[in-house]
Parts: structure tokens; sequence; C-alpha cells
């Protein structure tokens, strides 16, 4: 016979009600839909329609002068995968060259004449319109606008309230819209952006949480605040849901710290420390976290375009093996490698977890006992990899004899309770 009564265990219940409800609330786990392997960001006024295909060709054209993708699989440690990493890298570059685009009016577009960056401002929004009717955007588009700092906080606002107005005047807003926040330094500024983001959507006549935004994690302020609190978790708590993800940025954070231009980088560890800070803040919120850039672009001499494609490959690498599935890119010619490290990433590890997960849902193999948390990680990287094109559907069937959309609702089981 049972010692406790219902009472007592009411009475435990009523103490943890705040508990159950910070954790259904504030930690509600990865809601399951697509993240982007990377963000490519260019000036605003360079975007047209077309930009997309102009860079799939010219990443191509790197690519051919070089020897071809195999070749450059090669040249970048990937040479025991060239053959399988080619054919889908090529794909990639035809079908969907661009997984994230952002149209920059932040350092990409500097400071600017009000009248010029006006009228950009509503071009862009034509244009990303243009493009989703055309079925040419990539599957995540949006602008980066000028941050809330007192000089640039209300040229910002007019910015983005012109590119959401001439937007939404032309249908329904694009399911993969994006839009950032860049150099925040307090939870102050994440929540006026949350304020601006209900009044465009009663102005406009948007559902409510129709809007989100990035925040771009550039200032140690975000890191460690004046009372020693740590803002960046604490935003993420203050934005209503409204916080999609973290974007680490490489340059401004490094030169806040007085890191030498020489040695301002993604694996400095000053870089390391901020994104596992941040990394920590988001786990289970829902929200994603992004590495940043580098700024060593493979154009020009030879010997300095391998360099540059050696030392992108293998910075993208590195940001997957330490959980951050995204990151930047600044040109065409970093697509090639962006795609390469991430195919090799998930190939290499593909048929372990797969092998696994068929074991996990089917039995057969009594020497591995995974468990519920580790089967939900292996079937979170089958889909990543699924998802941006490193592994094909017919391989995911073939190896775990379950179809995408099963490994889907174990990845994310929230999925489950949505659907039903």
């Amino acid at each position: 016979m049972a010692a406790l009564s219902e009472q007592d265990l009411a009475d435990i219940d009523a103490r943890l009600a705040g508990t159950d409800t910070l954790l259904a609330t504030e930690y509600p786990g990865d809601d399951g839909t697509r993240q982007p392997v990377h963000t490519l960001y260019v000036p605003a006024d360079r975007f047209t329609p077309e930009l997309p295909a102009v860079f799939a060709a010219q990443a191509a054209a790197a690519v051919e002068a070089f020897g071809g993708t195999a070749a450059l699989a090669e040249a970048v440690g990937l040479g025991h995968l060239a053959g399988e990493l080619a054919p889908l890298v090529d794909a990639k570059l035809v079908a969907e060259p661009l997984e994230d685009l952002r149209l920059d009016f932040e350092d990409g577009y500097g400071a600017r004449p009000d009248a010029e960056e006006d009228a950009d401002a509503v071009l862009a929004a034509e244009r990303v319109a243009a493009a989703v009717a055309a079925g040419v955007a990539p599957p995540f588009i949006g602008i980066r606008f000028k941050c809330f700092e007192a000089p640039t906080r209300r040229r910002g606002i007019r910015t983005l309230d012109l590119f959401l107005s001439t937007l939404a005047s032309k249908g329904p807003l694009p399911d993969g819209l994006v839009l950032t926040l860049p150099k925040v330094t307090t939870v102050e500024q994440v929540e006026a952006m949350v304020s601006l983001c209900e009044r465009f959507e009663a102005v406009l006549g948007l559902p409510d949480g129709r809007l989100r935004f990035e925040v771009q994690m550039e200032t140690p302020q975000l890191i460690i605040a004046a009372d020693g609190s740590v803002p960046v978790a604490t935003l993420l708590h203050r934005a209503n849901g409204r916080v999609s993800a973290l974007h680490y940025g490489t340059y401004d954070y490094s030169a806040s710290l007085q890191i030498a231009a020489a040695y301002q980088s993604m694996e400095h560890p000053a870089a390391d420390y901020a994104k596992q800070v941040c990394q920590v803040a988001v786990a289970e919120t829902g929200v994603r976290l992004s590495d940043g850039s580098t700024n060593v672009i493979p154009v020009g001499e030879p010997e300095h375009v391998l360099a540059a494609w050696q030392l992108h490959a293998r910075l993208v690498r590195r940001s997957l093996e330490r959980g951050y599935y995204q990151g930047w890119d600044l040109a065409a010619e970093q697509l090639p490698t962006r795609y390469l490290a991430t195919y090799a990433f998930y190939r290499e590890g593909f048929a372990a977890a797969a092998r696994r997960l068929d074991n996990y849902l089917h039995g057969g193999d009594a020497s591995i006992m995974d468990e519920p948390a580790t089967a939900r990680a292996l079937a979170r990287f089958v889909v990543r990899g699924l998802e941006c094109g490193a592994v094909t559907a017919e391989e995911v069937r073939s190896a775990t004899h379950a179809e995408p959309a099963e490994l889907t609702r174990l990845a994310h089981p929230k999925l489950i309770t949505e659907e039903a």
C-alpha cells in the first residue's frame, strides 16, 4: 500500500506548478521547422530576383576554373568522399544555391542619404515580392536594418517600416521572411523591437505573432551586463516568443574586445566563449543559433583562392562539430565549400546514425540500447542532412527502414502534440 495520499501528490503538483508553466512556455523545444545551413549577406541595393542564379553561376565558374567540384573536395581534405559529394553539391548549386539571403541595410550598405535609403527599402520589398512570386527566391529571405543605438535608430526603423509596408501591400508576407536586428546591447532594445512588431501587425492587418526577428550577438554587453547578469539569456524570455535566432557577429564582437584585426576569427577563444554562452542560453527554447563569417574570400590569385577555400571548409566543419548548424557567407565563391563541408559532415555520420535509428525503431542489435533522448538527437542529425540535400530521401528509407516524416516526428516530439 502506497504511503502517500492523493493530497500529498496534489501538494507537490501545486508546489511545482510554476516550474511546469516555465518549462512549457519558456523551454518548448525546437518546433521542427527547417533551419538553413547558412545566411548570405548582400548589400540591399544589389539584390534582384536573378541574384541567386547569378551567384550560382559565379560559384560554378570558380569551381570549374579550379578543375571541378571533385578536385575542390580533394583540395580541402574531402577526397575520400569526392565521388559522393561532387554530384550532390553540383545539383545544389543549380536547384537551391542560396538557402537564406539577407538584404543588408547595415554595415554592407553603409550610411547614405535618407532619400536614397528610402527608395532602396521600397525597391528591396518590391524585388523580394517579385522573386517570391516567380518562385526564384531562396526559402528564407529578409533584411538586416540598422541597429537601435541612438544615431541609427530612427533610420533603421524607417527602413523596416518602408520594407514591411511595401511588402505587405503586395500580398501575404513570404513564409520565409526573416528580419535581423543587429548590434544589440540590452534587453530593452529587444523589448522595443517586440513592441514595433506588435505595432506593425496592428497597422498592417497582420495576424498576432506573425513577425519574428533574429538578434545579432555582436557586443560584450549581451554576454555580461553591468550588473553581472547574462542579458543574452534574459532577452529570449522577454521577447514573447518573437526571437527566432541568435547570430554571432565575428568582427564587431572581436573588435569590441580589442582583439587585433589579424587575430579576429570565428575560432578565437573569445568567440568560442561567447558562442558557448549563447548555446546554453538558447537550449530547449526553440531559438536557433548561427555562427558568424570569415572575411577571407576565395578570389584573386590561385594560391589565395585555395587557401581561402581550405580555411572556409575547415571553419564550416568546426562550427558543425560544435553544434552551430548555420553560419554566415559573404560571397558566391564561398558556396561550394559551404556545401562540401556541410555535406561531408552529414554523410560521414549518416551510416552510423541510420543504423542506430533502425535498431531503435525496429530492434535487432541487442548490443546497442539508445535512450529516447539519444534517438531524438540521431533523428535530428539525419533530418538536418536530408533538409539541406546532403542525403536523399531514398538513402534515408533504405538505411533506417523508416519514412522521413517518421524521423521528423521522432526528432521533434512537439510536432506529434500539435498534429494531435
